[in-house]
């Protein structure tokens, strides 16, 4: 009897405990998948729900057959004066008006450069075409290298001649001995340097003419001493032909 009595008791026991527990874990409400939104406590929206159109009134009062105007963002009355410019904007046209002037100083730094040196290279161009007009032609015979060399040799020697002399003759003395065996040794060469001092002493016309002058009176002067010359050489040869006759005429008588 005791032992029925006490698995009796733990049977209630049992029987109690598994009801607590199914009536501790059975649910009061329905669970759904979506709880009502009666639930969910109000928050602020993420994006603005502004109306991307603005409603602005005017200065004033509209009447009652006067409609509100609605303007969209940027826009303005007629009456409203226009926004000025802004601070970044000014800054920006500064910027602008800093940078067209350096690229204008640096467009005509490099226009200079680009002048200079076509300037230069023209210069160069023509300085040595003058040059190699100045060389004698093949056609001619005409070796430049040692004619040249036998003229400096000449204007030395009449400086040697003429340093014990006075100014006048050490200054003029060297000049016609050097000018008068380039003429002698090298013609071409003296032809074509005399065109070229001609076509720079055209642009000067007091020095062109006090070279004509010059050389005139040297033609003149030269023609004058061959005349001379020939003159002399006329007389020495008729007096030789007259003492050869007289002496041929002597030998005869005296045989």
């Amino acid at each position: 009897m005791a032992r029925a009595r006490v698995l009796y008791h733990s049977r209630t026991l049992a029987t109690a405990a598994i009801g607590t527990s199914a009536f501790a874990l059975y649910p009061r409400q329905t669970a759904w998948a979506e709880s009502p939104a009666d639930d969910i406590p109000d928050r602020k929206p993420i994006y603005p729900t502004a109306s991307p159109y603005v409603t602005r009134k005017l200065t004033t009062k509209p009447t009652a057959s006067e409609p509100t105007i609605q303007l969209a963002p940027g826009e303005t009355t007629q009456n409203s004066p226009p926004p000025g410019p802004t601070p970044t904007d000014r800054l920006a046209s500064q910027i602008k008006v800093l940078r067209l002037h350096l690229y204008n100083g640096s467009l005509a730094t490099e226009n200079a450069f680009n002048d200079l040196l076509t300037y230069a290279f023209r210069q160069e161009t023509r300085l040595a075409d003058t040059i190699a007009s100045l060389a004698p032609s093949p056609q001619t015979g005409e070796k430049l290298l040692p004619g040249a060399i036998y003229v400096l040799v000449a204007t030395l020697a009449g400086s040697i001649v003429t340093r014990n002399r006075n100014i006048l003759l050490r200054a003029t003395v060297p000049l016609g001995v050097g000018i008068a065996a380039g003429w002698a040794l090298i013609p071409v060469t003296m032809r074509n340097v005399g065109d070229l001092v001609w076509e720079y002493e055209k642009e000067v016309p007091v020095i062109a003419d006090s070279h004509l002058a010059i050389r005139d009176a040297a033609l003149q002067a030269w023609k004058a001493t061959v005349r001379e010359t020939k003159g002399v050489a006329e007389k020495v040869d008729s007096a030789t032909d007259r003492g050869r006759q007289a002496l041929e005429g002597w030998v005869e008588k005296g045989k």
